[in-house]
Order: C-alpha cells, then structure tokens, then sequence
C-alpha cells in the first residue's frame, strides 16, 4: 500500500488519473479553479508526490512529464479499507448498517446493493 496522500495530493492525482503524462503547467491548468492554486503550489504538490514514490517524472526539453505510478482502482481499495479497518473493525456489515441507520442510503442504493449481493451469490 501506497504511502497516505493529503487532500491536495489527492487533487493532483485526479488530474494524472484522468490524463497523463502531463507537465506541471497542464497539471495546473486542469486543477478546479475552486481551489485558486498557484502553479508553484501544484508544483511543490507534485514534488511531495515525487518522493512518496506514487507519481514518477521524466525529462521533455526542458520540463518534465508526469505520470502516475499508483493506479485509482488501487489506491481507491486501500482507502477503503483503511476507513473500515479503521472505523468497523475491518468488516463492511456494520458500515452498511451505520449507513442505513443514519437514513443515507435512499431506494436505488438498496437497489443497487440487493442487486450486487444476488450476482455475488450466483
């Protein structure tokens, strides 16, 4: 498992996931302009990924071109079974519980899930 990534980082690898390679000036371009970054700031991002080991870089001229190391289905599973590991106890049951409890889950969900769980069984 991948080292944690912050929020921000998270930010950037939506970016690589959805594209890649990229420079860090495409990076930049392509981040929502609700966060109102600097591309200095995508910079040091993409350099604090750099040495998590989960983005690698290569030379083009004079910039470089990024690229993820780390795929999303991969790093997805492991956050999700941090949080359950964490929170349930590593089991799922009382997350879907808690959910259900809580009113979150509306009628497609169920739907979805109950559909889920049949093709598991067959």
């Amino acid at each position: 498992m991948p080292e944690k990534i912050s929020d921000a980082e998270h930010a950037v690898m939506e970016v690589l996931w959805d594209e890649s390679p990229l420079t860090a000036q495409d990076v930049s371009e392509r981040i929502p302009d609700t966060r109102e970054w600097s591309a200095n700031t995508v910079k040091t991002l993409l350099g604090r990924l750099l040495a998590k080991n989960i983005i690698a870089h290569e030379a083009d001229g004079r910039r470089y071109l990024y690229r993820p190391l780390v795929q999303r289905t991969d790093y997805v599973a492991g956050e999700s079974k941090r949080l359950i590991d964490r929170l349930f106890g590593g089991k799922l049951t009382p997350l879907v519980a808690h959910l259900a409890e809580r009113d979150e889950l509306t009628a497609q969900d169920i739907a979805e899930i109950e559909a889920l769980l049949k093709g598991l069984k067959s």
